[in-house]
């Protein structure tokens, strides 16, 4: 997939936790990274596609991958995908950790795997994991273990973290004679913009996440739900961008922008919420709407929209985020002249007019349609969310507008009179318009500031928040 952007590489080594189903990967995977990003359940298959982590040791970082658990059994839903995404991880992982119950024992798929594993040329470290005291050790030293053919295992606990202290420095000091070495990652004070996709399930979100960053990272299927939990890309955006000495002249200058993409698990109503697994699914999705800067709220062009869309756009307008709607699988539109598109943007604003600010691009997560075109957009709409008017600036703007429109009053008997406005925050943009003590402001006023606002200054993508201060003059 070509792309104007590529994947970031920090050059780190990484370790990947292979194995099959229930044997506690993603426990796992959530202690050595410190973090709850994997879903923990009983339940088979939890896991589909690979998470990606950092592990932090010795005050260095080290990447991790979690791979779906293994089955081998065909009749599996999306096994053939898990096997292609755990393939790749081993292939691109420097270690392995072959994760295997040292309560349950060895398995016909564990034989399996290990089969696949003797043919890696790298260190393979074979883990009995749920050994959480040393009296639980005592399987683990049987023939089966041995089968494997991969040495000798290290009892482990993801739970107690036993011996998982032990197993990192081994590890660390590995890498110390091998080409990708831990480090210390810093980005400073180098921005980094965060971008969920949302949408209900079903409308593509995943299959425009692979053509958005131009590689196949997480499982596309017609089957609802297949995404289960958030899933962070970092990638590097290079573009053109025009500095203005102080001299007036004009010099183009290339500009990397690091752009982190979570593909969330489609939301739905409560309602029609089926199971453990699609709660915690889509409570993740909406923590990672919570850590965004900017919102792709994906629609489906081929599908009427829909209530569950409508309380979505809620959730976005809520939260303060700026926000971009991605108009997904254009390509099942017999009509693509702008004409139509306009149409459909009016029909778009219409279901969403709180979020008439954002704006509207046709795509294709099948066909990679204008799929690249969302990077520029991007940058113009985390530039605008950035905007910040100077005092004086605003001064002549308020002066221009109530020149316009004079302030309508609210309740109360008094005509308003507005004594000045001032930016508190940028990154959502924030105002404070003082207004005369024991007077009010119509609403549809603010209104009106908010759209003369964006008429004179850029500020697309970003939602307005406007606060009213009165004030004794």
């Amino acid at each position: 997939m070509a792309t104007p952007a590529h994947l970031h590489d920090d050059q780190l080594p990484t370790i990947a936790l292979v194995g099959r189903v229930n044997v506690g990967k993603s426990t796992l995977f959530n202690t050595l990274t410190e973090d709850h990003k994997a879903i923990v359940s009983t339940i088979a298959g939890t896991t589909r596609t690979n998470n990606e982590g950092m592990i932090i040791w010795r005050g260095e970082h080290m990447k991790l991958i979690d791979t779906g658990g293994l089955t081998f059994d065909e009749n599996i839903p999306l096994e053939k995908d898990i096997i292609a995404q755990s393939t790749r991880a081993i292939e691109i992982a420097d270690v392995i950790f072959f994760v295997t119950d040292a309560q349950v024992g060895i398995l016909p798929q564990e034989l399996e795997l290990a089969k696949i594993l003797r043919k890696q040329d790298k260190p393979i470290f074979l883990l009995a994991n749920k050994a959480d005291t040393e009296k639980k050790d005592t399987n683990i030293y049987t023939g089966d273990w041995q089968k494997l053919g991969l040495g000798e295992v290290i009892p482990i606990s993801a739970a107690n973290g036993r011996n998982l202290g032990d197993l990192l420095d081994t590890v660390y000091n590995l890498f110390q004679s091998s080409d990708k070495k831990p480090k210390l990652i810093d980005h400073g004070d180098e921005p980094i913009i965060n971008i969920a996709l949302i949408g209900k399930p079903n409308v593509g979100k995943s299959s425009l996440f692979n053509q958005i960053i131009g590689e196949d990272k997480v499982i596309v299927s017609e089957m609802a739900h297949t995404t289960r939990e958030p899933h962070d890309t970092l990638i590097e955006y290079t573009y053109e961008q025009e500095i203005e000495n102080e001299e007036g002249d004009t010099t183009v200058q290339q500009v990397t922008q690091k752009i982190n993409f979570i593909d969330t698990a489609g939301i739905r109503r409560k309602s029609r919420v089926s199971g453990f697994l699609e709660r915690v699914g889509i409570r993740k999705s909406i923590d990672a709407i919570e850590k965004s800067d900017i919102i792709l709220f994906v629609i489906d062009a081929s599908d009427p929209i829909a209530m569950q869309d409508m309380q979505l756009g809620g959730l976005i307008e809520k939260r303060s985020k700026s926000v971009m709607i991605l108009v997904n699988k254009w390509d099942l539109i017999e009509d693509h002249s702008q004409t139509n598109q306009n149409n459909f943007k009016k029909i778009v604003y219409s279901y969403f007019p709180h979020l008439d600010f954002a704006p509207i691009l046709f795509t294709s997560g099948k066909t990679g349609l204008k799929a690249h075109q969302v990077f520029p957009e991007i940058i113009h709409v985390w530039n605008a969310r950035h905007t910040k008017i100077a005092n004086r600036g605003l001064e002549q703007f308020l002066e221009e507008v109530t020149k316009k429109h004079k302030p309508s009053r609210g309740k109360g008997t008094r005509h308003p009179k507005l004594l000045g406005m001032t930016q508190v925050k940028a990154a959502p943009p924030i105002f404070e318009l003082f207004v005369k003590y024991r007077t009010s402001l119509h609403r549809s006023y603010l209104h009106f500031i908010e759209n003369q606002l964006r008429e004179h200054f850029d500020f697309t993508g970003a939602p307005i928040v406007i606060k009213l201060r009165k004030i004794k003059r």
